[in-house]
């Protein structure tokens, strides 16, 4: 079925959504997460602390700072 050259043929379908990505991220939104100076982000295990501590404490220290470190990401729900 053709249509006539001064005709523009019917559309099916509305105008396509808009879609917005905002892939900036603004100093407020930053500052959001950060509480007290210190931000809310998950701690993870130092190569170097382990190995220093291996060298120190014979490896129970190693213990300790893995609990520790796991005490305080999931206190802060991270």
């Amino acid at each position: 079925m053709a249509t006539p050259q001064d005709q523009q043929p019917a559309q099916a379908y509305g105008q396509p959504p808009t879609i917005i990505i905002n892939n900036s991220s603004s100093a407020a939104a930053s500052a959001a997460g950060v509480i007290g100076g210190v931000g809310l982000r998950r701690r993870r295990q130092s190569l170097w602390v382990h190995f220093w501590l291996l060298m120190f404490t014979a490896g129970i220290g190693n213990v300790f700072y893995a609990m520790h470190l796991s005490r305080w990401n999931r206190d802060r729900g991270l």
